[in-house]
């Protein structure tokens, strides 16, 4: 299956890929066909079935919005974060839907979308979506979110790919293995690759104007997450902490203020955090590769651009493409989806895309650039996903700052080093596979088990 960067990074919103992007994409999809195959007339109801992992967390993680949102024809990469309260207040109000944004249909939100404690064999977050008419049924749909905003239809499981998945790339890789004899033997490096392989689908020009569009997107998010105050919805009544951190940051830079010898590491958790809050409040963000991730590359991208006085677009690209490199390899032999592996798959993979990202630009070689991605993935093998209440909160805003300090650190170990090391990036990812394998359900995205029962509310 090719893989673009551009699958890897979209711009959405928040709290999360898989139980808010995917849902959303996967309703207004449905919507969408029952238009193109002449039926959305006839509509008279839609019952939405949620299973497994967005059953469980569903609520907590805005899985129902999504799903009303994406029936109403909204799409996460279009919908105007401030529409979103007033959309669902009136239909709560009026039990009205407006089907595809066309046809109105009633729709009770108690009876027509179903919470259910049972989960579907191929994935653990599935939907099934049924609209029906006067003469019964007249689309029946069940959807996969698999991580990252990506859905796969039921009808789709099991075979080699739609035409788009097949393009035919001149560097395709499926292995860190294999990219870097790539690398090696055409002497390139590893964002060339990318760029190559992209240009499969696109221009050149697109490619670079495209990812320069997603980097925008991060910096709004991060100012946003700066400017933005108060407490995050959900009902754990979480503080916002960005916009005081960065006042106090920007302290340290006036005369007469000792400076902090961590404050670099300090603007690196501020990045983090304010795309992390942003995103539990429900803000227009990137998905990077996920979204309970997504504070993690733009913290480490934010860094290198502020600290590095030379920086310019073309390190931006270069960055994407190279962390895009390691994402596709973690989705392709392991997981992105916190309910198929645990935050190992998201955090632990945007750490080691981060750290690809960061190499690259420092002018790491293929090899280094491996172990970073490999020291970075390694050391979040087992991480659980347990959010406290269903809530891309706690302990997810936090965890973003500590992965994206942690990538750093591993490029830094890389760099001093020749790029040999004891196990292969592709060791450390096929581990991730089998300890998610191995992971009791309770510790993914089900907030059944660790820190989320942890938690006493006083």
């Amino acid at each position: 299956m090719a893989i673009s960067v551009f699958d890897l990074f979209k711009i959405g919103i928040g709290p999360s890929s898989s139980h808010t992007v995917g849902p959303m994409r996967a309703a207004a999809t449905f919507a969408r066909a029952l238009r193109e195959q002449g039926v959305l007339e006839q509509v008279s109801r839609v019952e939405v079935r949620l299973y497994g992992s967005l059953s469980a967390t569903g609520v907590g993680h805005a899985t129902d919005r999504a799903c009303l949102l994406g029936l109403m024809g909204e799409w996460p990469d279009q919908i105007d974060p401030q529409s979103i309260e007033p959309l669902i207040a009136q239909l709560q109000q009026s039990q009205v839907l407006m089907l595809d944004g066309r046809r109105a249909i009633p729709f009770d939100c108690a009876t027509d979308l179903l919470l259910l404690d049972e989960s579907l064999p191929y994935h653990p977050n599935a939907m099934t979506l049924e609209a029906s008419g006067a003469t019964g049924s007249l689309l029946q749909q069940t959807y996969y979110s698999v991580g990252g905003g990506f859905i796969v239809e039921a009808a789709q499981v099991g075979e080699a790919g739609n035409s788009a998945e097949q393009v035919q790339l001149p560097y395709d890789f499926d292995s860190a293995a294999e990219l870097l004899a790539l690398c090696k033997q055409h002497q390139l490096r590893v964002s060339q690759v990318m760029m190559a392989n992209e240009l499969a689908w696109r221009e050149e020009a697109e490619v670079r104007s495209g990812l320069l569009k997603l980097w925008a997107a991060m910096r709004e998010c991060v100012d946003n997450g700066l400017r933005n105050e108060g407490i995050l919805p959900g009902g754990l009544k979480v503080k916002r902490r960005a916009a005081k951190l960065h006042r106090s940051l920007q302290e340290l830079g006036k005369p007469n203020v000792i400076g902090s010898t961590l404050s670099a590491m300090e603007w690196v958790n501020l990045f983090a955090l304010a795309v992390n809050e942003e995103n539990a409040a429900g803000g227009r963000m990137v998905t990077a590769p996920t979204n309970g991730a997504a504070g993690i590359i733009p913290a480490v991208l934010h860094y290198y651009m502020k600290f590095n006085p030379d920086a310019c677009d073309n390190d931006v690209v270069d960055f994407l493409l190279s962390a895009a490199a390691v994402g596709i390899l973690c989705k392709k032999n392991a997981s992105i989806s916190g309910a198929e592996v645990g935050c190992q798959g998201e955090v632990g993979s945007a750490c080691a895309m981060a750290a690809a990202g960061l190499a690259e630009v420092l002018g790491a070689t293929p090899m280094q650039l491996e172990n970073a991605a490999e020291i970075a993935l390694e050391h979040n093998l087992g991480l659980t996903c347990d959010p406290v209440g269903g809530l891309v909160q706690v302990p997810c805003i936090e965890r973003n700052a500590i992965a994206a300090v942690k990538a750093i650190n591993a490029v830094q170990m890389a760099l001093r080093g020749d790029g040999e090391h004891f196990i292969s990036l592709d060791r450390v990812i096929r581990t991730m596979r089998d300890t998610g394998a191995d992971m009791h359900a309770n510790y993914k995205e089900t907030s059944r088990g660790g820190l989320a029962v942890a938690f006493v509310e006083c």
